[in-house]
């Protein structure tokens, strides 16, 4: 079982951040497990959803990213812009239960959010800063964004989730049985991360999964 206590306490040691986890256990494969009709539905701008989208969100997500020292723009801003975007031009569907829910929540909070496969990871796992050297490919075509000032997920092996994009080598697929959700979030939004993390629970457990979650703050 991962220590959600362990990552919560090295996220503590960042300043400004608030984190919200989130692992879930499947009981069948993702392959088999059908995305929820309330987490389909919200996968759309107009969606159902305990929150809505806000410009002060937006902003006060790059100015967390910046405070290192990266640059969240361009093709390096946050996840759930690029959630936004897509949703806008028609391009945000399904992909599966994981992911589902996680881009619904993401799309509507405005706080970009990891998913990676624990299998497929090697603990333990904790919260750092990129340095200079620091990459991760996050595509089958072996495309890499560098990491250096840029908060994410480590494990044993080096960065594997980010709130820009997440590392190929940990993302979930077919048969992904076991997730662990990172929402990043400013600390000022403590309870919106609150409120994002009790819905992301609800829609997980709503595709037959075992749901544990904590949170900083």
């Amino acid at each position: 079982m991962t220590d959600l206590d362990a990552v919560l306490g090295s996220a503590r040691t960042v300043p400004g951040l608030a984190v919200g986890l989130l692992a879930a256990t499947y009981a069948r494969p993702l392959a088999e497990v059908s995305t929820p009709p309330e987490a389909t539905a919200a996968l759309a701008l107009d969606g159902p959803a305990p929150l809505a989208r806000d410009e002060s969100v937006r902003a006060a997500v790059r100015d967390l990213l910046r405070r290192d020292g990266y640059t969240p723009s361009g093709r390096g801003k946050p996840a759930s812009e690029y959630l936004v975007k897509a949703a806008e031009g028609g391009r945000l569907g399904p992909i599966n239960a994981a992911v589902d829910a996680c881009n619904a929540v993401s799309l509507h909070s405005g706080l970009p959010i990891s998913v990676v496969d624990l299998d497929r990871a090697t603990e333990p796992l904790s919260i750092d800063v990129g340095g200079p050297d620091d990459a991760i490919v996050f595509n089958a075509s072996g495309q890499e964004i560098r990491l250096a000032g840029l908060l994410g997920l480590r494990d044993a092996d080096g960065f594997c989730a980010n709130p820009i994009r997440d590392s190929q080598r940990t993302k979930t697929h077919d048969e992904t049985t076991r997730t662990l959700s990172v929402v990043w979030a400013p600390a000022a939004l403590a309870a919106r991360l609150a409120t994002a993390l009790d819905w992301y629970a609800d829609l997980v457990r709503e595709s037959g999964a075992g749901v544990t979650t904590a949170h900083t703050g």
